[in-house]
């Protein structure tokens, strides 16, 4: 392994982890999906740390490799509960989050996935809709549909309307 590749991953790294363990936690609505994710994407770059030292915007490729693993988690999950029903993979608490954030992150986990994604990158990782659409490999004009749904379904949940958010994106 080059030395000096893996140490740019390291220089990154030290960098980028915190503000993506943030966006991912708004992607996925759980800080230790996110940390899990965001860890994978550390390890890929560091298995292709030639390739990872040469990019323009590591932390975008950071990103991008950490919203598919959560992608990959999210089918995992759903084959489990569909496979499993009996097993509840919902009842994860963190005591040390303030009940605001806490309401936030269970409202994030009711939403579709591309509304959550789209809403954690552009909103919580303050990307721009074109960086949210290229990351996601989707159209800006998805992009901006799933934010226009997803905020009035995070509307409704976090006032505790018992309107449900629509379920077509995801």
């Amino acid at each position: 392994m080059d030395a000096q590749a893996v140490q740019r991953v390291r220089e990154v790294y030290d960098v980028s982890y915190r503000r993506l363990v943030g966006q991912l936690t708004g992607v996925t609505g759980d800080p230790s999906e996110a940390e899990d994710v965001v860890m994978e994407a550390f390890v890929k770059a560091v298995k292709v740390a030639g390739e990872f030292a040469r990019l323009d915007n590591p932390e975008a490729w950071l990103r991008t490799v950490a919203v598919n693993a959560a992608r990959s988690r999210w089918r995992r999950r759903r084959w489990l509960r569909e496979s499993a029903p009996a097993l509840d993979l919902s009842a994860t608490t963190y005591a040390d989050l303030e009940p605001d954030r806490l309401d936030l992150l269970a409202a994030l986990r009711r939403l579709p996935s591309g509304q959550r994604e789209v809403i954690g990158l552009h909103h919580l990782a303050d990307l721009p809709v074109a960086e949210v659409a290229e990351t996601l490999g989707i159209p800006v004009g998805t992009v901006k549909a799933r934010l226009s749904r997803g905020r009035a379904a995070l509307a409704h949940l976090l006032a505790g309307s018992d309107v449900q958010p629509e379920r077509s994106d995801r």
